[in-house]
């Protein structure tokens, strides 16, 4: 009988030399998809370059979101600390998340190659052969890609529950006893909230997080300098904190753009990384022709 459905594939039940025994068409075991003659095969390819950023932005979102809210409730003299907290917390997750994934007890994962959007969703394919009896035949086509950021998220929330409230108890003396835990009350709030979003949109923000990154990046960019009134290189140069946020999304920009070319052409992708400062000189050289006290100026003497 054949069988039915995308995701729906046969599993190995008995080999001996070249005899193969194969059970009936159902669901694959974890880490294992259907191939096109609808057999249940074993995931053994490393992830490509593009896995891997994807996984590195769904690690970042954690860490940046820790920052975001670090700086927003913290005094500046914990605030240093609490970042290099949180950077040690999601860089410990990482590493331990990769640890524990198959193979176990190395820095490597073996994985199964992504094909299509519908294989991030493999559940709504469950063919219905009579239109009454579903067959189900969900599973992680995509493994690990998919369940390996839930253990990631839960590793670092275990970890800040373990880390966080200790040093903050420590070092943030200067603020209220019900202002110190805000950013670890913050980060209790987003992280069901970036679990929701993998679980619903894993397979979307697969394929659309370079043109995220950009996108925010690049308007985070401009709210910033916009905020702290930069309208040239000098102020840039005032503050050390300034230059850190700038080369900071620069970074951000170079991961959007090797994300987008893939660097499958090295001698033609690797090119584009010049546009990196491209933002922000533009912002520079425009900061003062768009100033809202000179427009306000000029239009009182046209009238």
């Amino acid at each position: 009988m054949a069988c039915l459905g995308l995701y729906c594939g046969k599993t190995l039940l008995f080999k001996n030399g070249s005899t193969e025994i194969y059970g009936e068409c159902g669901v694959c075991p974890r880490g294992q998809r259907t191939n096109a003659q609808k057999y249940c095969q074993p995931c053994t390819e490393s992830p490509e370059l593009y896995d891997w950023l994807y996984l590195g932005f769904m690690a970042m979102l954690p860490l940046v979101l820790h920052w975001f809210f670090i700086e927003w409730y913290s005094g500046k003299k914990s605030a240093l600390f609490q970042h290099i907290t949180a950077l040690f917390e999601c860089s410990m997750a990482a590493i331990i998340t990769l640890l524990v994934s198959d193979p176990v007890g190395v820095l490597y994962i073996r994985s199964c190659r992504v094909l299509m959007l519908s294989d991030w969703y493999t559940m709504l394919y469950n063919p219905s052969p009579d239109y009454v009896t579903t067959v189900h035949c969900t599973h992680e086509a995509v493994y690990p890609l998919y369940t390996i950021v839930f253990i990631y998220y839960a590793f670092c929330l275990v970890l800040m529950m373990l880390l966080r409230p200790l040093l903050v108890k420590k070092i943030a003396c200067g603020l209220g006893k019900s202002d110190r835990f805000k950013s670890i009350y913050a980060a209790l709030y987003f992280f069901p909230i970036l679990t929701v979003l993998q679980a619903v949109g894993g397979g979307l923000l697969y394929y659309a997080f370079p043109y995220i990154i950009l996108v925010l990046s690049l308007v985070t960019l401009a709210v910033y300098m916009s905020a702290s009134e930069i309208e040239n290189c000098y102020d840039l140069l005032v503050r050390k904190k300034r230059l850190i946020v700038l080369f900071s999304h620069w970074l951000l920009h170079a991961y959007g753009i090797i994300s987008i070319s893939r660097v499958d052409k090295l001698e033609q992708d690797l090119p584009l990384l010049a546009l990196v400062p491209t933002p922000a000189l533009f912002y520079l050289f425009t900061a003062k022709f768009t100033e809202p006290s000179r427009i306000l100026s000029e239009g009182a003497n046209g009238h």
